[in-house]
């Protein structure tokens, strides 16, 4: 039976990326959903209707629930054809102001969760299978207030690109989904939303939108899926340009 494995599927852009996945992929049979939230996951679960679905309320800040994770992979030896790292926050200020933690729950999430996660996952996966990680448009360049949370999602983009390429000769390909803003619980839980002129200024991405293109690209093979004709000239211009400028352009 083939599996999908979608971590942070407890709303927003997380049920998006359930419902673009089953229009997708209707080979896929069983989802195994993962979030903190026990209720909230029962609720995305209800959007897949004749799929088989596997509620797991783990917190990928903590160790155990990588032991748990494994536990389970080992016992049921799921065909995981999809693997969707969703799962992550991002926090606005300055480094040095505010609770460490804030900090390090980002860095705990989009990147040791990312990592573990995708880790002991990949064993379980095969010829044509996918694997789907949600960078940001951040992660072209350090954005100031939002440093912390910019360098994750270098590292995803970095970790994608370099998985992409010791999976290929297995059939195995990895996307980095590099999206603007969208207006998800996200940018509320992180104190972004009110308290950014220029973000405000930004044009907002639809989260059902960015879900279907990152399904296309994943079905295509893409190796970077980045929607908007915005975006898309932002990360080549970010390319171009010294960094010190584009540092200055993003400050949020």
């Amino acid at each position: 039976m083939k599996t999908a494995i979608i971590t942070g599927a407890s709303e927003g852009l997380g049920r998006e990326l359930i419902l673009a996945a089953a229009e997708q992929f209707p080979e896929i049979e069983s989802y195994w959903l993962i979030a903190r939230s026990e209720e909230k996951l029962r609720q995305s679960a209800e959007l897949l209707q004749g799929r088989e679905t596997h509620i797991l309320p783990l917190d990928l800040r903590r160790d155990e629930s990588y032991d748990i994770l494994r536990r389970l992979l080992e016992e049921v030896r799921p065909d995981v054809a999809l693997l969707v790292n969703n799962a992550g926050c991002g926090m606005l200020g300055n480094v040095g102001d505010g609770p460490l933690e804030d900090q390090l729950t980002m860095i705990d999430l989009n990147v040791r969760g990312l990592t573990a996660v995708t880790h002991l996952t990949l064993p379980y996966m095969g010829e044509g299978s996918r694997v789907v990680n949600i960078s940001s448009i951040a992660a072209f360049c350090p954005n100031p207030r939002l440093t912390v949370y910019s360098a994750t999602k270098s590292f995803v983009n970095a970790f994608t690109r370099g998985i992409g390429d010791e999976l290929r000769s297995y059939g195995v390909s990895a996307t980095a989904v590099c999206s603007g803003p969208m207006d998800t619980a996200f940018i509320y839980n992180g104190g972004i939303k009110g308290n950014s002129k220029k973000f405000e200024k930004l044009p907002f991405c639809d989260p059902a939108q960015v879900a279907r293109g990152a399904m296309r690209a994943a079905a295509a093979g893409k190796a970077v899926y980045t929607p908007k004709g915005y975006y898309k000239l932002f990360r080549f211009v970010a390319k171009l340009l010294p960094q010190s400028l584009v540092i200055n352009m993003t400050r949020t």
